[in-house]
């Protein structure tokens, strides 16, 4: 894994058509995120506020992409009864869906006939991969970068599958 991998920001500002992201973990360790996560676990409360320093460059960017007409979309892929941290996420894609993302939940036991790559990605107009790797507690290990067309054509293929399959934001309850 290089440590030249470009970020998010510079994947999606170069974007033209669309930028889409499969998250397949119930559990995620993300290290910026941890002091809201456990603050969720303590009072039940969020950071909703798109303004708010966590959040406010990511809508910006987000603004910005969908603004210039590139579709940005993410699908989870979840187990149920849904763990802690997916009931955290889904109580702040509030958030996600303000800033232009549209965002959808696929349970499970609904993705066992679709053919998924083996690590959660981020897609960049059908051809560059950016690829998230994490330890089995959910630690972030490191990211890279493909431009492999069969493997940019296996994650365009299971991103769709999950998408038709997947439940809209709104619509998606939590049990």
């Amino acid at each position: 894994m290089s440590s030249s991998v470009p970020t998010i920001a510079e994947l999606m500002d170069g974007c033209e058509r669309s930028a889409v992201h499969l998250e397949m973990r119930d559990q995620y360790g993300v290290t910026a995120e941890a002091d809201d996560f456990h603050a969720w676990l303590e009072t039940g409360h969020v950071d909703t506020d798109p303004a708010s320093p966590d959040w406010a460059s990511w809508v910006s960017l987000v603004t910005r992409t969908v603004a210039r007409g590139v579709a940005v979309r993410r699908a989870r892929i979840v187990s149920e009864p849904v763990s802690d941290y997916i009931r955290y996420e889904h109580a702040s894609t509030t958030v996600n869906v303000h800033a232009g993302e549209q965002v959808r939940w696929l349970p499970r036991r609904r993705a066992s006939g679709i053919a998924l790559p083996g690590n959660d990605f981020w897609l960049f107009d059908d051809r560059v991969i950016r690829w998230g790797y994490f330890s089995g507690d959910g630690a972030m290990v490191g990211h890279e970068i493909s431009d492999d067309p069969a493997a940019a054509k296996l994650c365009a293929e299971a991103f769709d599958a999950v998408w038709s399959h997947a439940i809209p934001h709104d619509q998606f309850q939590i049990h």
